[in-house]
């Protein structure tokens, strides 16, 4: 499974190149890979039924948990026939679709990273796996989606998503973080057996919220729908694959996934049936307002997710049925459609369904592969659709008050997709010609061929539902939370009340459909009433956003050192002061066991003191330097009386090269005049040092409290002389056992050296001349030359 998802990556890195020797025909060859990830997939099938799973272990960074671990049951193994069947044929596509144009072969690598990407979600077993390939998708997805970078509004779009899904993802993480240390596992395979342990804990509605916001922003749930449909500046492929088998899926995988872990509860329920209903009521609504045939289908997919997330709050084993073969039906007829929208706009010129018409004699073989789209789309016999709708139907009828609620909702949502499905598929091609800008003819077979096969796929799953049903289905069914589901599946189950509310949901959409225009007036006028919209409220949070940072950066980056001192400081105080203060931990200091210091001590305090005193009241930055250095002396002789002469060494050497350096750069700069606070800017000076200083003192005491771990410094001792060939410690720490740190320190230092004598250099060197130069210098001179490089310019 890991050279399966490497292998898009890899091939990714040639797929340029190929575009440079086969021209557009390379999608031909770049779909092989996606195909034969297909037929290995299937292969595992049969292992998958016998042995319910395959697991497959790779070392990462064992020490924590985070391995690169691969898990293929029913539900993954299902993603994984759709990502990679459907993105075979998205290859293909692509090739016809965007052929002679100048940046194809990046194109392809963009949708190779992103197959892959996907594939890496659906198959990880591994929490923190999972995390990376799931932002990953978001950044190839970001790629996908501004691919036409040129553009403002692909570039919009494309940060749009970024930016909601990183936000979710990251949402997740923490999620994933937290339900680890309570279970001590990040494995999905560990996580399934703890039954409802983890329900039961207290931080599981915590876990929940975060888990799912991950989700609800990648499936595109209210109110983090609105990046989906204006993901539609990206070219037609990259829509057909995001909206059928990929991006979007990827959360409605995730809630399936996490279905038996934190699903079917009250919270659950809840949150699901609500979001989900919403977002599919909203979703078909805005839909049928559009004339874009894209934004139409984008925003019935928000409304199919919406259909799924439903079902998934529902629970029980009729809506996770009808769930999964929701999500087999949509795959195809969604893909089918975006498809064969983009071959009308390729062939076309145009997507706006008010200026389409009479294109069926002209394109007949897209006009059939959108017939069976929409048809499984409206669910009508005997195609896939028409089965999941029944399904879902079947789960929804159970007499619970909230179950009645969701099948109002669905009913509603499904009438309004069958009446768009249809307009989809028959207004641009029955009628009167359209004036068009381009005198449209039928595809190339890279643009027909995709199309026309999931919707014969849909076809064919209708038929072969009863097999499916004890087959894949069941599988995937079982790997979700029930072993006993899917097994009864039936194209045609007599007349029963999920056929009633089937034929109720077609005449609604029937109705829908004859009064599409006043539907569409309507529901513009509604929503324009309303006005606001998330899609505002994003371009407002920006721009709060950027507005707040930029006050928080002219008031914290003033450009003066002090200031960027001062805040560092209170910082460090409230760092070292407030877990103190909130768990108690100030150290027990015993005054009657100090003793009063001896002469030397007290000799070299007194200078130390002194030499702060001179600091406060010194009236230029150079007696500050020097008094400094005085202080830095005394601790010094402090290291030495206590018995450390190697670091009192160490101390002088710093301190006196610290005093002669300041001092010749404050004085060739001219900084050493008088810097003096006063007023407030002096109480909080003194504050902060006082707070630092008294902090500092209190947190080493408490240290030193503790027992001393004498491990590092008695292999120190131990392998100076032996490994290093020293001994003198300290050096040896230093430039062998630490020689990396010391390394980075002196570059540290170098750097700064360089810095400062570029900043020297800046000064103009006219002014010096100017003031030895002779008196009658300037007679000689002529008249126009500049007196300094300042003037000439320079």
């Amino acid at each position: 499974m890991l050279l399966a998802v490497l292998s898009g990556f890899i091939l990714a890195m040639f797929a340029p190149s190929l575009k440079h020797f086969f021209g557009y025909r390379a999608g031909w060859l770049l779909a092989i890979l996606p195909a034969a990830i297909f037929v290995y997939f299937l292969s595992q099938y049969d292992q998958v039924m016998a042995n319910k799973a395959i697991f497959e272990y790779h070392p990462w960074i064992p020490s924590i948990g985070i391995n690169l671990t691969f898990y293929l049951d029913g539900i993954s193994l299902l993603f994984a026939l759709l990502i990679s069947g459907i993105g075979t044929f998205i290859m293909i596509y692509a090739g016809g679709y965007l052929k002679g144009h100048v940046h194809l072969g990046r194109f392809y690598a963009f949708m190779l990273m992103f197959m892959a990407s996907m594939l890496g979600v659906v198959l990880s077993s591994n929490l923190m796996a999972l995390f990376v390939f799931w932002e990953l998708t978001s950044v190839t997805s970001f790629l996908l989606i501004g691919f036409d970078h040129l553009r403002k509004a692909a570039r919009r779009a494309a940060l749009q998503a970024l930016i909601v899904t990183g936000f979710g993802g990251l949402a997740m993480l923490a999620g994933f973080v937290i339900l680890s240390a309570s279970t001590g596992t990040f494995e999905m395979v560990d996580l399934l057996q703890y039954g409802n342990a983890i329900k039961d804990m207290d931080l599981y509605f915590v876990v929940l919220i975060l888990i799912l916001l991950g989700a609800f922003t990648k499936s595109a749930q209210f109110p983090f729908h609105f990046w989906l449909p204006n993901a539609m500046e990206a070219p037609t492929p990259v829509s057909a694959y995001l909206h059928s088998a990929t991006m979007v899926k990827a959360g409605i995988y995730l809630m399936m996934r996490m279905y038996p872990i934190l699903g079917d509860t009250v919270e659950w329920s809840i949150i699901l049936g609500a979001f989900g209903g919403f977002t599919l009521l909203a979703g078909v609504f805005i839909a049928i307002r559009q004339t874009d045939l894209k934004l139409m289908l984008a925003y019935t997919t928000m409304a199919s997710l919406g259909l799924l997330t439903m079902l998934l709050g529902a629970g029980g084993e009729g809506a996770i049925e009808g769930a999964v073969l929701y999500l087999l039906a949509h795959s195809l007829f969604k893909g089918g459609l975006f498809m064969v929208a983009g071959t009308i706009y390729h062939e076309a010129g145009t997507l706006d369904i008010t200026k389409l018409g009479g294109l069926w004699a002209k394109m007949p073989i897209t006009f059939v592969a959108a017939m069976l789209a929409a048809l499984s789309m409206g669910g009508i016999l005997p195609l896939v659709g028409f089965v999941a709708k029944e399904s879902l139907y079947h789960a929804l009828i159970s007499g619970d008050p909230l179950a009645l609620i969701l099948l109002v909702v669905a009913i509603i949502g499904n009438a309004f997709m069958f009446a768009i499905g249809f307009a989809v598929a028959l207004k641009p091609m029955l009628g009167k010609i359209g004036d068009t800008p381009k005198a449209a003819q039928e595809g190339s077979i890279m643009l027909w061929l995709g199309p026309l096969t999931l919707g014969l796929c849909g076809l064919a799953a209708g038929f072969g539902i009863t097999y499916l049903g004890q087959s894949i289905i069941h599988n995937a069914i079982s790997s979700i939370g029930n072993a006993n589901a899917g097994t009864n599946l039936h194209l045609w189950a007599g007349f029963n009340t999920p056929l009633m509310l089937s034929l109720l949901t077609m005449a609604l959409g029937a109705i829908i459909y004859m009064l599409f225009d006043r539907m569409r007036n309507f529901a513009d006028a509604v929503l324009n009433w309303i006005g606001w919209g998330p899609d505002k409220g994003f371009d407002q949070f920006m721009a709060g956003l950027l507005y707040l940072s930029q006050i928080v950066t002219n008031r914290l980056q003033t450009g003066q050192l002090r200031s960027y001192l001062r805040s560092t400081f209170i910082l460090l105080a409230l760092v070292i002061w407030l877990p103190m203060i909130a768990y108690d931990a100030f150290p027990t200091i015993d005054f009657g066991a100090l003793t009063i210091p001896t002469f030397s001590e007290a000799g070299i305090l007194t200078v130390a003191v002194i030499g702060l005193y001179a600091i406060l009241v010194a009236r230029s930055r150079l007696t500050s330097i020097v008094s400094l250095g005085v202080v830095g002396f005394a601790v010094a002789m402090l290291f030495m009386l206590f018995g450390a002469p190697d670091l009192s060494y160490t101390q002088f050497m710093v301190e006196t090269l610290s005093v002669v350096i300041l001092a010749l750069v404050m004085t060739r700069l001219h900084l050493d005049k008088a810097d003096q606070k006063t007023g407030l800017e002096a109480v909080v000076a003194t504050v902060v040092a006082v707070a630092v200083g008294s902090g500092l003192t209190l947190l080493l005491l408490k240290v030193m409290e503790t027992q001393l771990d004498m491990k590092l410094s008695d292999f120190f001792i131990k392998f100076s002389a032996t490994l290093a060939h020293g001994h003198n410690i300290v050096n040896v720490i230093l430039v062998d056992f630490r020689a990396l740190d010391t390394l980075g320190e002196i570059s540290v230092v170098m750097t700064t050296g360089v810095v400062i004598l570029a900043l020297i250099n800046l000064r103009p060197k006219g002014q010096n001349k100017a003031k030895n130069k002779p008196e009658n210098a300037s007679e000689n001179a002529p008249k126009n030359a500049p007196k300094t490089l300042e003037e000439s310019g320079q």
